[in-house]
């Protein structure tokens, strides 16, 4: 335990930042189980602003928060064109089994 008054107050302050940054990290991390969970643009979004909010507050550096954001971005895309691959091949099975279904008539 702190004696002097300078040290006390130090402790104070150590204890609210550290309050302060496990809050900002907690929102990212929930906002980041949102978007892998459902990779939608509004949860692009707010991962983003969480990343931001990090950066302003000091916690994050400018090109760290930069490099998670591009890494999501490019999982986003990804996951957005197997999305559509799958949505094509549901389709030509589907236009498949109606060109059967009519060939067997």
């Amino acid at each position: 335990m702190p004696i002097i008054k300078s040290a006390k107050k130090a402790a104070r302050q150590a204890t609210k930042r550290t309050a302060k940054n496990q809050e900002i990290k907690k929102n990212i991390k929930a906002a980041l189980k949102a978007f892998k969970n459902n990779p939608t643009a509004e949860n692009m979004k707010k991962i983003q602003s969480e990343y931001d909010k990090a950066v302003k507050k000091g916690l994050l550096k400018k090109n760290t928060a930069s490099r998670r954001k591009s890494r999501l971005a490019k999982l986003s895309k990804e996951l957005s064109k197997a999305e559509k691959k799958a949505k094509k091949t549901v389709e030509k099975t589907a236009k498949k089994a109606t060109k059967a279904v009519k060939s067997a008539k």
